[in-house]
Parts: C-alpha cells; structure tokens; sequence
C-alpha cells in the first residue's frame, strides 16, 4: 500500500480526533476551477479527500452531483485528465490522501491493468467503485490491491452481518459506511442509529470507519466524528460550487471560495467534537 491513508488515520487517532473526508467532482464546473478547489482543500481543514470521476449513469448520486458530473463531463474531464490532476496535485502535496470515486465503466474502457499503473505512477491511494460487488473482485479489487492501492468499500443499514464478511474480506484503507439506504444529498440517519452501525462494524473490522450521506453542517459533521474516524462531505460542498455559479453556469471565485469557507467550518467541528463531548 502506499501508505498515504494508513498514516492520515494513525496520526487522527494520536491526535484523538476523527478525520474529515471531503468529495469534490474533478471537472466541475471546469477543469481549472475543480483544481483550484482540489488544491485548497487540504489547508482549508480535509484531513482526506474523495475525487470523483463523471460517468453517464451515476446511479449512486443524487441530483446535486448528478449534476457537477454533468458540468464535468461538458467541461471535458476525462478519466485520464482526473490522473492529470492528480500528478499536479502531488507537486505541492505529497501527504494528503486522495482516493479516486466513481464507476467501474470509464476504468474498463481505459483498461484495468493501464489505469492502476497510470494511478500509481501520479500518486493516487486509493478508490472506491459504487457498482463492483465483492463477487466481482477479480475485476479490479484484487488488481488494486496487488499493486499497491486501497479499495474502499461501502456498507449500508442493509449491510447484515452475514452479508459483512464478503464485504470487508477485500476492504483496505477504510469503510465507508453510507448512514441511509439511498442516494447521495438525502437526509441523514439519526445520531443513535448512526453510533449503533458503526459499533456493529467494529465488531467486524479493525479498519477506520467513515460515515457519510446526508452531512451537510458543522454540527452534523461533528455529530459523525464523535462515534466514527471521520465523518465523508459531499453533496454539500457540490452545492456550494453551484451557489457560486454565474448565470450562464460559468465558475466564478465564489465557487472556490464558498466550498473553502464551507470546508473550514466542517474542519472546526470535526476537530472540537470529542472536546465539546468530554468537557
């Protein structure tokens, strides 16, 4: 592994703080607005960050990343220019972790054994693959991990504890726990039955555990960190990209700078939530 996500969640647990996941969509609203964010996020307060890759059919998202997907892909992003972004990115940071987030379609077309060395080589971490159930761990889940890079699954309220086993047997970095059965943006799961799932996951795995869907403040993120390792952002920061959009649904400063303010707020409340819960 290359290490990058490992040593983040060790130093979190020094520090006795969960970690803040953040999820941007490379592309979005344009390829050089989507990097400016990108590069930004880690001094802004992300301790880990999610870049999503567009694909046509993002069964997984709601209408708020459907949506930066869209921007995106009418921007021009590729799959390649994603890596590209990458490599830019590791020129001033080579700490922060970033795992790519998408489809398993733009990965096949590109061809397995050519995206996880292209990966490799511009310094990604890791991924996670939406529609790849663990019965088709040959396909890329196995490759990844033989070459160095952490697959990232996801476990749901549906996730029993029968079904867990098959999920986390190739699960490396961290869990993505998703705190509702859905899509991205909706509400989130209550405090309580967050904190029971998450102590059910315990019981299976010893990797971090990070909840996501439906946060969208600081309080709410520092609800999350007070049970989890970190608490994931996403459709809420997208949601401050699209605020700062002009009327012709062009980037302006805004669209960096309402996503960096949002990211410093959830940072704040992420770092003093087991603080305020102890005192």
């Amino acid at each position: 592994m290359s290490g990058r996500i490992e040593r983040r969640f060790a130093a979190l647990a020094d520090e006795g703080r969960a970690g803040l996941v953040t999820f941007t969509m490379m592309g979005d609203p344009d390829i050089e607005t989507s990097f400016a964010i990108l590069e930004g996020l880690a001094e802004a307060g992300a301790d880990i960050i999610e870049i999503g890759s567009p694909f046509t059919d993002p069964m997984a998202d709601g209408p708020v990343i459907q949506r930066a997907g869209q921007r995106a892909l009418k921007a021009g992003i590729t799959l390649g220019k994603t890596l590209e972004l990458v490599r830019r990115f590791r020129e001033r940071d080579d700490a922060t972790p970033l795992v790519l987030m998408g489809y398993y379609n733009p990965i096949y077309i590109y061809g397995v054994k050519r995206f996880l060395e292209d990966a490799l080589a511009v310094g990604l971490d890791g991924m996670i693959v939406v529609d790849l159930p663990p019965e088709e761990d040959d396909e890329l889940c196995r490759p990844a991990l033989d070459a160095g890079l952490s697959f990232v699954r996801l476990a749901a309220p549906t996730t029993d504890d029968a079904r867990l086993p098959a999920v986390l047997t190739n699960t490396s970095g961290f869990v993505y726990y998703i705190s509702i059965t859905g899509i991205t943006g909706a509400a989130g799961a209550a405090a309580a039955a967050t904190q029971a799932a998450v102590e059910r996951l315990r019981r299976h795995t010893q990797l971090p555990i990070a909840v996501g869907f439906g946060i969208k403040t600081p309080a709410q993120a520092a609800e999350i960190a007070r049970v989890a390792d970190a608490a994931v952002v996403g459709s809420a920061l997208i949601a401050e990209i699209e605020e700062g959009l002009d009327a012709d649904g062009g980037a302006t400063p805004a669209c960096r700078d309402n996503a960096l303010a949002l990211v410093r707020a959830l940072g704040k409340g992420v770092r003093g939530a087991r603080q305020e819960a102890t005192s």
